[in-house]
């Protein structure tokens, strides 16, 4: 069975034989809820590629130390995802981060799209990206991931732009897209960035910007799927066809 990651602050200097301390909320939760005892063994991840296998050597209401065993540092894996996620309405916004945290994309880019019908301003936007980064962050513990991904703050239609135009490769799903995803020729290394429209769909106006400034517009299959769910299988389609799944780039 895998064992329970944590996330911890930094990992820096840490050593096998050295204890290390993990406080406040996330302590808190491993030992009152999830009732962790002296003598578990779990991970320890900084986030940053780095990992800590160690045992539990005490534990109060608030903290736990861990007697560290073996530090693994994890390289960034190759190549990086980024999904710039168009706002979804209600709780879809945290299911789309949920799974792309899981299926291992780099970024995740909360997009204020024409059509969004969820609109993020002030005292909400605040607050909805910090359910965006939690969710990232709670995902990627469960995924036991090396490197979590980061949640970036709400984008505009030029940023997302300036994203595509940095990318090795660029997509936008789009269902009367005539491309077909499979026929992309993928790098083994780089930067990848999909766009993933609302749930009115993007404007011919976004599509035709997107495109000027390199991206390609495909379609997934003859289904139209959510905009929470339409990311996680275009991902999943392209790192099947990388190194990263055993795939082979063409």
């Amino acid at each position: 069975m895998t064992l329970p990651q944590h996330l911890v602050p930094t990992l820096d200097g840490v050593r096998p034989g050295d204890p290390v301390t993990v406080e406040g909320d996330e302590a808190h939760h491993a030992v009152v809820v999830r009732r962790l005892r002296v003598g578990e063994r779990l991970l320890l991840a900084d986030g940053l590629g780095r990992v800590a296998t160690g045992e539990v050597s005490a534990t109060t209401k608030r903290s736990f130390t861990v007697a560290v065993t073996d530090i693994a540092d994890h390289p960034e894996p190759r190549p990086s995802v980024t999904v710039v996620q168009a706002l979804p309405k209600g709780e879809r916004g945290e299911l789309a981060v949920e799974v792309l945290t899981e299926i291992g994309v780099a970024r995740i880019v909360p997009w204020a799209a024409a059509r969004s019908v969820a609109v993020w301003k002030g005292e909400r936007a605040t607050k909805s990206h910090a359910k965006w980064q939690a969710t990232a962050r709670e995902a990627a513990k469960q995924a036991r991931r090396a490197w979590h991904p980061e949640v970036l703050p709400l984008a505009t239609s030029d940023d997302v732009a300036d994203l595509i135009a940095s990318a090795d490769v660029a997509i936008v799903l789009h269902e009367d897209a005539t491309e077909p995803l499979g026929a992309l020729a993928l790098p083994a290394d780089g930067h990848l960035v999909v766009v993933v429209g609302p749930e009115g769909g993007l404007t011919d106006d976004e599509v035709a910007r997107f495109v000027a400034h390199g991206a390609v517009a495909v379609r997934l299959g003859a289904e139209v799927l959510r905009t929470s769910t339409a990311g996680v299988a275009a991902v999943a389609a392209l790192l099947a066809r990388t190194p990263r799944w055993g795939g082979l780039t063409s």
